[in-house]
């Protein structure tokens, strides 16, 4: 059975963090019917790998936490009270796991509630996923999919929100599925008019012509924490990385491609639409590796 470690933030209160913090059973009521993260999918969430009780980039993550809140017009995130929150549950984990996750998630509210504007709801849940066959991380096989809009769509249409990480799941678990039926098991979104954007969950890293690259954040692309730390750890070891446009010929001619996300680290892809990738483990390993030996 999956452990689990849950903390309900009280987010109207002013009052210190450790006294708006309460451990709760994860398996008990925790939101109304009316909540509008059930209700609408509006709100904003992270999901931080957790190794030996210590959250891997926590800060990276609460930086995205308040960019994506943000880009949805929610109340700032109060940081001590997030980070603690985090803590929590991560500590709680470590009697568990060696490897696990905590989620964390600030809803806009019970739309149904007494107060004028709704109160944002929120909660942090400590998880351990499935844990890596032999240590190691699976290679995936990608289908390609049209998201069905132009590479420059976050400067045209910023109401679309393409860059916050929302809970508005639903596109991002419908192209899995599609994954599914076409036979591989995850995703690389394309734009309408060629470029590579990221997957339903991870961010994209190709070798073109031995220079680790990927897509900018103007695209409109969740800024990846784990992609992030896989740069700094290459370019330490002098490998070539870059931060720019991919078209959809130069990923199918890629040396390598990766997705990289917090709790799978960065999975290498062995076949795009059904043709054959090469797979470099031991770029993946170092990786890897690197993304384990962090202490924060």
């Amino acid at each position: 059975m999956m452990t689990l470690t849950l903390h309900r933030l009280d987010l109207g209160s002013d009052a210190q963090a450790a006294d708006c913090l309460t451990s709760i059973d994860p398996r008990s009521a925790l939101l109304t019917a009316t909540d509008l993260s059930a209700t609408r999918g509006d709100g904003v969430f992270e999901t931080v790998v957790v190794v030996d009780g210590v959250p891997q980039a926590l800060d990276a993550h609460l930086d995205r936490f308040e960019r994506s809140a943000a880009m949805l017009d929610l109340p700032a995130p109060r940081r001590d009270l997030w980070r603690l929150a985090v803590l929590a549950a991560a500590d709680e984990l470590r009697e568990h796991t060696a490897r696990g996750a905590v989620k964390f998630v600030m809803s806009r509210g019970d739309e149904a509630g007494e107060a004028v504007v709704p109160v944002p709801t929120g909660w942090a849940i400590g998880f351990a996923p499935d844990s890596r066959p032999g240590g190691t991380t699976p290679e995936v096989d990608v289908v390609l999919l049209d998201r069905g809009y132009r590479h420059d769509v976050a400067q045209t249409s910023p109401w679309l929100l393409q860059g916050a990480k929302t809970l508005s799941y639903a596109v991002n678990m419908a192209a899995l599925r599609e994954a599914r039926r076409r036979g591989a098991q995850d995703v690389i979104f394309v734009s309408s008019d060629g470029y590579v954007l990221e997957g339903p969950n991870s961010t994209v890293i190709a070798r073109i012509g031995g220079v680790y690259v990927t897509p900018p954040a103007e695209l409109g692309v969740l800024p990846g924490t784990t992609q992030a730390d896989v740069f700094s750890a290459l370019s330490s070891g002098g490998d070539p990385v870059e931060t720019r446009v991919i078209d959809v010929a130069e990923l199918r001619a890629a040396d390598a491609v990766w997705l990289c996300s917090s709790t799978r680290g960065a999975a290498p892809v062995r076949s795009l639409d059904g043709t054959p990738v090469p797979v470099d483990a031991h770029a993946t390993d170092r990786m890897n590796d690197a993304l384990n030996e962090r202490t924060a």
